[in-house]
């Protein structure tokens, strides 16, 4: 039953249709108007108040709307995906602008902002919610061992899970997908690994990242809604979408996994700039039905909750989906989603890295209770590490002492070439073979900067281009370069549209944090440090997750 909306994106009819008690409204074309309510009495100038709505909530809206008795007004619920709205809202495209904005999630509001709609505020009184929800194939989810038993993410996400291939909507337009990095990232067991595991989530749902959930749900196994290529069988959807695709199309249900680290969709009532005293009184009147009115029943008759997440409807009867209230986490501060925005997008593209591994004396120190050296943590940190960049990724590694190769306190260990090249010809079994000298002191400055510079030289668009430095002290090297003229040096080479930050890891407790900061800052880069050696591996995964996003 796919169609195609003006904007040339697959939507779904709206057709309402009652099954188990259970209003559904379809998914509508970005710009068709569900419902207009005329005002009760006739009057020369009647008041017009135009509402945007995301396509879930806009059913409930629309029965609201009904329901309400206007003195010379009216009502009418446009329906628009909310990124498309917030688009519109900062750039408009001459058509008339809306009074009172309700998209799926406050992270929309942040998206309208971000892109120049000084209007929009920064939150809204929640009118309904619905959970985001792991929905997971039935025949997928039987083979986990549901029905018997409650599934979590972790339990579908696990390495090797029976019959899962993971699907994303994208993160960076749909909030769906952005909060669902949360619950991905909470289904990553603790541990000194827990940030490369993150990342190969990450990169195993990028595989199938898509626009929108529908886009999904036509790939299941067995679908009638699209092409049922049977790509997918677990992604992240809304409890509500969940819910009428299994009315829809019971050939190929699904079975929906909660977690309690993902924030629902909170359907904020927004009112934007410019509402006349005209109209304000008619958006009140809406405001109210929609929070303490009619509301409440005809939202729950589209399958969404109440604001606070209570129970659905007794005769909404899916064993599917979980019918009690649902708490769920917080959405977090505006820093952490880019955080974790920056995660995403590092994961989906690919990087060119310069990596220098400090070779000095100082490295062959022993860490206390592992029977290793600091060398030996860090080549081994870099050999996993190899596995966290994507195999296009090019890469080259550098060693840096004093006096490596003449006069030069560095020299090439690895040239620039794909990481799959590496792996593939011998990098692990060369990186394990490095060794510490047996005298070298640290020649920081000199390295790091000729290393920046061809990294600058070799700048390519359309990828992250990094220097990570990896060491376990100071600049020792009295005849190179001094810190004020390399952070002189260093900005010259800075050029706002061709990027390339610098990553400081300091391992061990003689790494000085206070001049690794003094660098990478210089390049709009950062610093970590590993105080306790044995935490090598976890703050280099730390460190390459957050800043370059794995690669």
């Amino acid at each position: 039953m796919g169609r195609h909306s003006p904007d040339g994106r697959r939507r779904r009819l709206l057709v309402p249709a009652l099954a188990t008690g259970l209003v559904v409204v379809l998914g509508t074309a970005a710009w068709v108007t569900v419902s207009v309510v005329r005002s009760r009495s006739a009057c020369e100038q009647p008041t017009k108040v135009l509402v945007t709505a995301s396509p879930d909530i806009a059913p409930a809206l629309s029965l609201v709307v009904q329901g309400l008795d206007i003195d010379c007004g009216s009502i009418e619920v446009q329906t628009r995906e909310a990124t498309l709205a917030a688009e519109r809202l900062a750039m408009s495209d001459g058509t008339p602008r809306p009074q009172v904005w309700v998209p799926d999630s406050t992270l929309a509001l942040r998206r309208a902002h971000q892109l120049g709609a000084a209007d929009v505020p920064a939150t809204g009184a929640s009118v309904a919610s619905s959970p985001v929800v792991l929905a997971v194939a039935e025949a997928a989810a039987k083979g986990l061992g549901w029905p018997s038993r409650t599934l979590s993410w972790a339990d579908v996400l696990a390495p090797g899970a029976a019959g899962i291939i993971t699907g994303m909507p994208d993160p960076a337009r749909d909030p769906v997908g952005a909060t669902a990095l949360l619950g991905i990232r909470a289904s990553v067991a603790p541990g000194p690994d827990a940030a490369a595991a993150y990342v190969a989530q990450l990169r195993r749902f990028s595989t199938n990242t898509l626009g929108e959930e529908t886009d999904l749900i036509a790939r299941l196994p067995g679908s009638s809604d699209g092409a049922g290529t049977g790509s997918v069988t677990a992604f992240p959807v809304s409890e509500n979408s969940l819910l009428r695709h299994n009315i829809e199309d019971s050939e190929s249900p699904l079975v929906g996994v909660y977690s309690t680290a993902v924030p629902t969709l909170d359907y904020p009532f927004t009112e934007l700039g410019g509402i006349t005293p005209q109209q304000q009184p008619i958006v009140d009147l809406l405001r109210e039905a929609m929070l303490n009115g009619s509301g409440g029943d005809a939202i729950a008759k589209t399958g969404l909750r109440a604001a606070g997440g209570q129970a659905l409807r007794e005769h909404v009867d899916d064993p599917r989906v979980s019918p009690s209230g649902f708490r769920t986490a917080v959405m977090p501060a505006d820093a952490d989603i880019d955080q974790l925005l920056n995660q995403w997008a590092g994961i989906n593209l690919s990087a060119r890295v310069q990596v220098l591994l400090d070779v000095s004396g100082s490295m062959n120190a022993q860490v206390p209770g592992t029977g290793l050296n600091r060398m030996q943590l860090t080549t081994e940190a870099t050999a996993k590490a190899l596995h966290l960049f994507k195999p296009a990724t090019q890469l080259r590694i550098l060693e840096f002492s004093t006096r490596l190769d003449g006069d030069k306190d560095y020299r090439e260990l690895l040239p620039m070439a794909p990481v799959a090249q590496h792996l593939a010809g011998g990098a692990l079994e060369k990186l394990s073979q490095l060794k510490a000298t047996a005298d070298g002191g640290t020649g920081l400055y000199d390295s790091v900067l000729e290393t920046y510079r061809t990294a600058r030289r070799e700048w390519e668009p359309g990828r992250l281009n990094l220097v990570i430095v990896v060491t376990d002290g100071r600049n020792e090297d009295p005849k190179g370069i001094n810190r004020a003229d390399l952070l002189t040096e260093l900005a010259k080479l800075q050029d706002p549209r061709r990027p390339i930050p610098l990553i400081g890891v300091g391992i061990g407790p003689d790494a000085d944090k206070a001049e690794l900061d003094d660098l990478t800052k210089a390049t709009g880069g950062s610093a970590f440090v590993a105080a306790d050696p044995t935490k090598i591996t976890e703050v280099f995964f730390g460190a390459l997750s957050r800043i370059a996003g794995g690669g």
